[in-house]
């Protein structure tokens, strides 16, 4: 019999990345959300993923991929006046307990995701909504 040969797989930090954002935009699909990666907001900065819901609704999502991530990058407090709803996604590894109790939690993989803890509903401004939505379906038109 032939000898089998394992090696220890190690994966990294973009990597986690690349896997929980995958995950959960395929979670936000299976809600019916429409979502879009790297979006930047009109105050400057990028969400990891924006996702338009079939009654107009806007949600965030952050995704952290370690607790470094978390506790080094504070920014996600400003992506609130673009959003009905915010989520964080991790990794299933991720120690949750890091993570503020107010925002929604999304477990997510390179295959799919859970949502753990419901985002709060916080509705944009009319007039604010109008706006992301049309900038978003043009984002949306324009990657294709």
């Amino acid at each position: 019999m032939d000898a089998v040969a394992l090696s220890i797989v190690t994966v990294t930090r973009p990597d986690t990345t690349l896997a929980v954002t995958r995950g959960a935009a395929r979670l936000l699909a299976e809600m019916a959300y429409a979502p879009l990666a790297e979006v930047c907001l009109p105050n400057g900065r990028r969400a990891d993923l924006m996702a338009l819901g079939p009654r107009g609704e806007i949600v965030i999502v952050e995704v952290k991929s370690s607790a470094e991530d978390y506790l080094t990058d504070r920014k996600w407090g400003e992506y609130a006046p673009y959003c009905d709803s915010f989520y964080f996604a991790v990794a299933p590894h991720f120690p949750v307990d890091l993570l503020p109790a107010e925002p929604g939690l999304i477990v997510a993989d390179g295959f799919g995701g859970a949502v753990v803890r419901d985002a709060a509903w916080t509705p944009l401004v009319a007039a604010r909504r109008k706006a992301l939505t049309l900038a978003f379906a043009r984002l949306a038109a324009f990657r294709r």
